[in-house]
């Protein structure tokens, strides 16, 4: 366990890395369990620096009382390699990626162009999520999910920061290299690269010997190309939040493909209350659903036969 908090808080210190030297101290100070368990860096204009732990945020000791926005300027040069307007063109999507599969928010005040968002001026805060896999996730559970060639068609729910995307990049992970049956090709559509997190063209995160991924791309458009260009044997999306998303969905599965995705709910039944998804769960496109709990800061994993009850 304590071999396991140490490669935690690596990650946690890696993320760290980004911040300026002023901050940095106080965050690479905190005990070894605070940092094993830390989850993001808050930074706002004004406010003291604070690490999210589980749903809280606590100050961190050593920190300046106020930061500055010359402070959050900072870390953007550091992330970026002093391509700040890069980041800032990708903020339409609430964040972008940086090496370590590590993700910066940005919050301030918005410049649209034709109604949309083009870039953020005069930043008020920034979210630094510390990037996490968990091998073994899927594990579990994956012989209820796999049949003998291929995998069940499964929607994976949990509320937001519940941990479906983290069961979901596993689950890619263990079918594309061969865990609990052949390996399988399979193709990610990762909208907000959450899932693999590429950085030059490298997943930061274990996504299978047998993965392709098409990030920054809207699910739908992503989901059609994948299955044009790539000959997948199954197709995984994480979020599912639109009529749209439905409609690739429904035409990927009369392709003979898998399909993976992610959707926020508590389980199926508060899936059932809301008219996007039931629309989804009309069509019958996913069979079975996983649901991820949290309990007593561990995640657990059921199974349900959509329909059916429990597996």
């Amino acid at each position: 366990m304590e071999g396991r908090n140490e490669q935690r808080a690596a990650r946690f210190d890696e993320a760290a890395s980004l911040l300026p030297a002023r901050l940095r101290r106080g965050a690479l100070s905190l005990p070894l369990s605070v940092r094993g368990s830390g989850e993001e860096l808050r930074l706002r204009v004004g406010q003291p620096m604070t690490v999210v732990v589980g749903p809280w945020e606590q100050p961190i000791p050593d920190s300046p009382d106020k930061l500055t926005p010359q402070d959050l300027a900072q870390v953007l040069e550091v992330a970026t390699r002093a391509s700040v307007h890069t980041a800032l063109e990708q903020v339409r999507s609430g964040f972008f990626t940086v090496r370590g599969g590590h993700r910066i928010g940005l919050c301030g005040t918005a410049a649209l162009k034709d109604g949309a968002v083009l870039t953020l001026r005069h930043l008020s805060s920034l979210a630094i999520r510390v990037c996490r896999a968990v091998p073994g996730a899927a594990e579990g559970v994956i012989s209820s999910l796999r049949t003998a060639e291929t995998v069940a068609d499964t929607l994976i729910l949990s509320p937001p920061g519940g941990g479906k995307t983290t069961f979901l990049r596993d689950l890619v992970r263990c079918l594309s290299d061969g865990v609990g049956g052949p390996p399988l090709r399979v193709g990610v559509a990762d909208e907000r690269g959450e899932i693999a997190a590429l950085w030059e063209g490298r997943p930061q995160l274990e996504v299978g010997a047998h993965t392709d991924i098409l990030e920054g791309c809207p699910k739908a458009d992503g989901l059609m190309s994948l299955l044009r260009g790539m000959n997948p044997q199954v197709l995984a999306a994480d979020e599912i939040t639109s009529p749209r998303d439905i409609t690739a969905l429904e035409q990927a599965a009369h392709c003979g493909v898998s399909l993976l995705a992610t959707a926020h709910a508590s389980g199926v039944e508060d899936l059932r209350r809301r008219p996007l998804y039931r629309s989804l769960l009309a069509l019958e496109v996913f069979h079975r659903a996983v649901v991820v709990r949290r309990t007593g800061g561990r995640r657990q994993y059921q199974v349900v036969e959509l329909g059916d009850g429990i597996c």
